[in-house]
């Protein structure tokens, strides 16, 4: 069983013990706040912790990212035992960040390495195998300031911390771009005259260095995503994303060509991407699962609502090839509020109109097919039920159920224009269509 495990087991079961403890024997108040009793190799740690802090230091725990707690458990040499590591801040020291590695001996652990780095906090830490050797690099991100930030990829082999990169950031990811099996590094970034640009670092010896750099069509103040995807072509590929002050998402979509980083949606034009719609909280991803992510194009449907102020949008999703080729492989009607969406058939495309309404526990969403007389007549609502009668109010009145939350019901009905209309679709057809938008857990920024 691995230590990490091993020690939130032990956790548990001490708080359960203490617990049946207090019922059982009427334990003091005193008693109940005692901390349960760690294995001995924990205790060990604790004391070394404790001694750090003794001596002015504090807990600095990384503050983004998806590793953020102030002592971590992980293998970082590929022996099958877990390090620890722990993050500290020595405010008198000229370099005042500190990662100390804790390397498990028998029945305890004893201080490996230390990496020291300067800055106002830990801002990220990531543990990666850079080189593909069995033993995983650190890759840390300093705060500098506010505005700036600084990665820096360490080797621990034989735990001697030896500096692998170190370069001003705004993001950062990992992939192996070329294929040769081992990870490099896309970093964005301002450069010394304010361009934003992508910097892509490789293997050079034993080192990181960078081998080619490629412009960007977004600030890094506008920057908003930095996501691996794959081309239809099966390449990978890096979806940048960056939100404009008139609301228009701006895509740039890196890949490797020829030994250097390339942005194949760029205009030969205008000297930025083709790629600019309309911001509507949607991002590139794989939207119908075929292993291709599609960019967002929406598009605005019209409505058949009163309000002159409410805007529909249909979407449609765009893939790419290696050479900047676009396909447009599914189209969607998102309703973002209600975390839902409908893929819209071929067919339905310049025939459809939409308007929303609701109270606060019933909301509607209904569809409207266009006559030939320009007029529009209503032929599908789908409704988001919440309250205690939602599981009534989801089959009353020719509703039939498509998907439940556990305090949500996704309910439709067909209306009067579905009748006889060429483009209709069935029960059947509208649940294979209907799904829920799932949002990932966002865990912050490299």
């Amino acid at each position: 069983m691995r230590r990490g495990k091993f020690l939130i087991t032990a956790l548990a079961a001490a708080a359960l013990t203490l617990v049946l403890s207090a019922c059982m024997f009427n334990a003091s108040p005193e008693d109940l706040y005692e901390l349960p009793q760690l294995p001995e190799e924990y205790t060990a740690l604790r004391t070394q912790l404790d001694a750090i802090l003794a001596e002015g230091a504090e807990n600095a725990a990384p503050v983004s990212g998806t590793n953020i707690q102030s002592v971590q458990l992980t293998d970082l040499d590929g022996d099958g035992v877990e390090e620890a590591v722990a993050f500290f801040r020595s405010s008198n020291d000229e370099r005042p960040l500190k990662i100390y590695i804790f390397r498990a001996v028998e029945d305890s652990y004893e201080q490996a390495a230390v990496i020291e780095g300067s800055g106002t906090a830990i801002y990220s830490i990531r543990y990666v195998d850079m080189d593909r050797d069995g033993r995983r690099e650190i890759l840390v991100g300093w705060r500098i300031s506010p505005e700036i930030q600084a990665l820096g990829v360490y080797s621990i082999s034989g735990y001697e911390p030896t500096p692998l990169m170190f370069s001003l950031y705004t993001r950062y990811e990992v992939l192996d771009f070329d294929g040769d099996g081992l990870m490099e590094i896309v970093l964005l970034r301002s450069d010394e005259n304010g361009t934003p640009v992508a910097e892509y670092y490789d293997w050079s010896g034993t080192a990181l260095e960078v081998q080619s750099i490629c412009s960007l069509s977004m600030t890094m103040a506008e920057l908003n995503g930095m996501d691996i995807g794959t081309l239809r072509d099966g390449e990978p590929a890096l979806f940048i994303t960056g939100v404009a002050e008139d609301t228009r998402l701006v895509t740039d979509i890196l890949t490797y060509k020829q030994e250097t980083i390339t942005n194949i949606v760029r205009s030969d034009n205008t000297g930025v991407t083709s790629a600019i719609y309309r911001y509507v909280s949607l991002s590139p991803t794989d939207i119908n699962n075929d292993g291709v992510t599609e960019v967002p194009v929406p598009v605005v449907l019209p409505s058949t609502g009163l309000s002159a102020e409410e805007t529909y949008w249909q979407v449609y999703w765009r893939s790419y090839s290696a050479g900047g080729e676009e396909e447009t492989v599914l189209t969607t009607y998102h309703n973002v509020g209600e975390g839902w969406y409908l893929e819209l058939p071929e067919s339905w495309d310049g025939r459809i109109a939409v308007r929303q309404a609701g109270g606060s526990d019933e909301k509607e969403t209904v569809f409207s097919l266009k006559n030939s007389d320009g007029t529009y007549a209503d032929f599908l609502a789908i409704y988001a039920l919440t309250g205690n009668s939602r599981e009534y109010r989801a089959t009353r009145n020719g509703r039939f159920i498509l998907k439940r939350q556990v305090s949500t019901i996704y309910a439709g009905t067909f209306l009067a224009g579905n009748e006889g209309w060429r483009y209709a679709i069935d029960q059947e057809e509208l649940s294979q269509r209907f799904h829920l938008i799932t949002r990932e857990w966002a865990t912050g920024e490299n």
